[in-house]
């Protein structure tokens, strides 16, 4: 039942003080009418007694405190889902602003949602293809995984989003597959960025797209990437979707996090964010994954930019206790002109080794994979003894490996925007950087699949 009141006593900041009401409760979605018949809308933080504190999500100027009105709903703020919502573009509150119609429901949702059931889990096992080779070939993405990205500012993290979101597909039922894009508190200039990139590319079809632009309130902020969650689990669980959720930036949420926090006057903790920090992104983070029994699932890439490049800040620490592995871009790749610039030594999958074998991508992954890391760290450090000892102090055999890393990141990791590799592909381009060294040092790969795939007698 819908309760209207013109009791206001105070403002501070988003947040909005409304005494002497009855029967208001947490969370519970608010419209503020202003004398003039202007509508604006907020929910309901915390009640005690008769007074409730409300967050505006919208800027509190020209809110008469006399003469507004205030209606609770009695419903939380909601989402209208439906099949229609792919190929559309939202704001961070879940309104059309393509330019299209509005979307006809199927059904509304809560957007604050529940962390799915660890006992209703089914543990992720199958490959998605990104197309990225140091992404799919080393640290593997499998449906259902949580696997963030941790940049840096003014590392090319929107452009790598962008890219993963055109090109990731299941190999097995590509029709089937839809991307929940997300972009938190970005500029104009990236916006434009985002929406121009996947309708060139004709991406914007299996991509529903929620922008929150960085001018927006920062309560909006928080509600974003929920709102592109409910859209997710709607694809995935009722329409049996492959969902691939986006948020970038999750720095930006965190931050808005902050502030409403601080105007909240909450005791803070590390850094000034609020003690619940990891709580409130694990509620977020484990909506993805697998249902027991049911063919859709939700597999998500949060990307988030360090402050100073540092990985022990509170929201990539927080971050990777709750994800399943992180993919890390390095500022010196980068002024190499690798792009995308992904450091593979300290990036993880967690559970690459459960998407990658025969049936799943190919019988020799696992053992190039680990050749390959193993390659790498050695001609890495060859290169580092010798930057300081000198060419001539190291042995023809190390010189190969220092030549090996030099030509993994050329070829392997870089590859540019554009190039979009087949998981195959990117095996094959593994093994011919494996020519470079002597077959008597490929000792972590099975001797069958060097006589098949490096001697090519019957390579596929």
């Amino acid at each position: 039942m819908i309760k209207e009141y013109k009791t206001i006593e105070s403002i501070n900041g988003p947040l909005m003080v409304v005494t002497r009401v009855d029967g208001v409760t947490y969370d519970e979605l608010v419209e503020i009418e202003l004398p003039d018949g202007t509508v604006r809308r907020g929910k309901v933080l915390e009640v005690n007694g008769g007074n409730a504190v409300v967050q505006l999500f919208e800027a509190a100027s020209g809110i008469n405190l006399r003469d507004t009105k205030v209606r609770f709903l009695g419903h939380p703020l909601e989402l209208g889902v439906s099949g229609d919502m792919l190929g559309r573009v939202f704001s961070g509150m879940g309104e059309p602003i393509d330019g299209g119609p509005e979307i006809l429901a199927e059904a509304h949702r809560d957007i604050n949602g529940l962390a799915m059931n660890p006992a209703a889990r089914d543990y992720p096992d199958e490959f998605i293809q990104t197309g990225i080779s140091a992404i799919d070939g080393l640290n593997t993405l499998v449906r259902g995984q949580k696997l963030p990205i941790f940049s840096g500012s003014g590392l090319p993290h929107n452009q790598l989003a962008a890219q993963i979101a055109r090109q990731a597909r299941v190999l097995d039922d590509d029709s089937n597959f839809a991307v929940v894009f997300a972009a938190i508190g970005i500029t104009f200039e990236e916006s434009e960025y985002f929406v121009q990139e996947f309708t060139r590319t004709g991406a914007l079809e299996r991509t529903v797209l929620f922008i929150n632009l960085a001018n927006d309130p920062a309560v909006e902020r928080i509600s974003t990437p929920r709102m592109a969650l409910t859209a997710a689990e709607y694809l995935a669980f009722d329409k049996g979707m492959h969902v691939l959720v986006i948020l970038t930036d999750i720095t930006n949420y965190a931050e808005a996090l902050r502030e409403v926090s601080a105007a909240k006057k909450e005791v803070p903790g590390r850094r000034g964010y609020p003690g619940y920090l990891y709580t409130d992104l694990a509620t977020m983070y484990e909506r993805a994954g697998r249902h027991l029994g049911q063919p859709g699932s939700i597999t998500m890439i949060p990307i988030l930019t360090m402050p100073e490049d540092d990985k022990t800040h509170p929201i990539p620490d927080l971050t990777g206790y709750i994800t399943e592995g992180q993919i890390i871009l390095s500022r010196e790749l980068y002024r190499k002109g690798v792009l995308p610039p992904i450091d593979v030594m300290p990036s993880l999958s967690r559970l690459k080794d459960k998407g990658t074998g025969a049936g799943k991508t190919r019988e020799d992954h696992s053992g190039t994979m680990n050749q390959l890391f193993a390659a790498y760290a050695t001609g890495k450090e060859n290169q580092e003894l010798m930057a300081i000892l000198g060419e001539a102090a190291l042995s023809p055999v190390d010189l190969q490996y220092a030549k090996f890393a030099d030509e993994f990141e050329r070829r392997y990791v870089s590859q540019g925007q554009d190039e979009n590799r087949s998981i195959f592909e990117t095996l094959d381009l593994g093994w011919e950087l494996l020519r470079l060294l002597p077959e008597n040092e490929l000792k972590r790969i099975k001797p069958e699949y060097i006589e098949k795939y490096l001697h090519g007698k019957g390579a596929e």
